[in-house]
């Protein structure tokens, strides 16, 4: 098992060498405008562009609750959309995180990092927007990589008022 790492930083600008894939959760209404997606848009235009075509065909894909699509963005760098937010707003069930979507999610991003023998970086996943908790998010992280021997970078960017409320 390798140790999670958490550092303050960017997850947009990967610290590491070798393939990385960045991971981060999306919903599963196809918005796609507030929190840490807007880095990643404008970093890279690729992982918005084909989230919102993910969803557009979604009635004959498999969009939806607990998937994931790994998105190119260079040679060695994959963005991970997962699908682990339902909603965009808490209601009668709660926050719009889906902890069991995340772990299927994480599940799926683990054996892509294991096959291109990468690491993943991401910020406090499912904590922002979506109202999770680190503390349920942390073990689904540990299960699924970390005890897989994928190693991974928590990324706390410290700039909070410039990036929105993704962070915990």
């Amino acid at each position: 098992m390798v140790e999670m790492k958490i550092i303050k930083g960017d997850a947009t600008s990967p610290q590491a060498k070798g393939p990385k894939i960045v991971a981060h959760v999306c919903n599963d209404v196809g918005g796609w405008g507030k929190g840490f997606v807007l880095a990643l848009s404008r970093r890279w235009p690729e992982p918005e562009r084909d989230f919102r075509q993910w969803h557009r065909a979604r009635a004959g894909n498999d969009f939806g609750l607990g998937a994931t699509r790994l998105i190119q963005v260079t040679p060695d760098v994959w963005v991970a959309n997962m699908v682990g937010q339902h909603g965009l707003k808490p209601g009668s069930a709660g926050p719009p995180v889906r902890y069991d979507a995340i772990g299927a999610c994480l599940a799926t991003v683990g054996r892509e990092a294991l096959r291109r023998k990468a690491s993943v970086h991401m910020p406090r996943i499912g904590c922002g927007l979506a109202g999770g908790t680190w503390e349920r998010i942390e073990p689904l992280v540990t299960a699924s990589l970390c005890e897989r021997d994928v190693a991974v970078t928590v990324y706390d960017f410290d700039e909070r008022p410039t990036m929105g409320s993704w962070l915990c």
